[in-house]
């Protein structure tokens, strides 16, 4: 009886994921759209069921269970769960359907989503940064395992129309990111979510038993400015050349910090929502347009240039 020997992924780079940890990081799993030949090199044999589906069926399949659910907040849901086990499926449902997904991940459903963050709460994504950790930030943003360059940052305070959302702002930077990435072209690598958790003033979340941020009033005065100091200058030192955008920040903190920020050396890092909004609305009325060709394109060429995690040459993004 003969026996067919299967290639074995010790043959790959000592430094490349392979077996269970691929599928576990959502930046390089592709679920069964991995090939026969694939799942030999990288040691996925056993893990994935025998049928390989490509990307085109799964996202048929994505979109068919996701118009199938009765909210736009569930749809938030199955989309965010998705990007947090498989990007290059996400991004391919995004890029390939903005028109119909944009709304879900960004505005205006992300409000609801901020409002119920916790009750929705399934895996944290970015980093959270609270006011007990000051004094120990570069500690925190060193572990971040990724290359940062671009930072979307907020505390929380005036998220869209809603006011202070505290910690559940999150939802925002995420969300931005998410169509950075896809709409313009920015690997999600380098992509890094960030919420200053100071605390907040909203009673309603401070009495929530689901409430996932620091339950105490904000941050104010002198100690608020020494702990956004301190966060900016940490992130320009671990993170060379990052550029940090300023979200939801309220009136009050945001044009006092754009005041004091911009002028510094490297200020060129730092620019608030109020400074892109003209931009991106010129923009947006291209996003559908280019989705398909140019930043379909531009997200499946991504993995061919990750010299942090290189994956062997017969692994191919679809």
């Amino acid at each position: 009886m003969s026996v067919s020997v299967r290639a074995k992924p010790s043959s790959l780079p000592s430094d490349s994921p392979s077996g269970m940890a691929l599928l576990r990081d959502p930046l390089l799993n592709k679920g069964t759209a991995f090939t026969e030949a694939e799942r030999d090199a990288l040691g996925l044999r056993g893990f994935l069921p025998a049928h390989v589906l490509s990307m085109e069926q799964q996202v048929e399949r994505v979109l068919t269970n996701l118009r199938n659910l009765p909210t736009d907040l569930e749809k938030y849901i199955a989309l965010n769960s998705l990007h947090d086990r498989n990007e290059s499926l996400f991004f391919r449902v995004v890029c390939d359907n903005i028109d119909e997904i944009q709304p879900l991940i960004y505005t205006p459903t992300v409000g609801l989503a901020c409002q119920r963050f916790g009750l929705i709460f399934q895996r944290p994504r970015g980093m959270f940064i609270s006011a007990n950790d000051r004094g120990h930030i570069a500690e925190l943003l060193a572990n971040w395992p990724y290359p940062a360059k671009l930072i979307v940052v907020t505390d929380g305070e005036r998220i869209l129309g809603l006011g202070d959302l505290g910690a559940h702002g999150m939802g925002i930077p995420v969300g931005k990111l998410s169509l950075y990435s896809a709409c313009a072209g920015i690997h999600p690598e380098h992509c890094l979510p960030v919420m200053l958790d100071v605390g907040t003033s909203n009673e309603e979340f401070l009495n929530d038993p689901y409430y996932i941020g620091l339950r105490q009033g904000r941050l104010t005065g002198a100690a608020y400015d020494e702990f956004i100091d301190e966060f900016i200058t940490t992130a320009r030192a671990t993170f060379p050349g990052v550029l940090i955008q300023f979200e939801d920040f309220a009136n009050h903190s945001a044009f006092r910090l754009l005041h004091k920020y911009r002028d510094r050396s490297a200020c060129s890092t730092t620019t608030f929502r109020e400074r892109l909004r003209s931009r991106l609305r010129v923009c947006s009325r291209r996003y559908a347009r280019a989705a398909t060709s140019l930043t379909t394109r531009r997200y499946f060429s991504w993995a061919r240039a990750r010299p942090q995690r290189a994956l062997p040459t017969s692994w191919s993004q679809p």
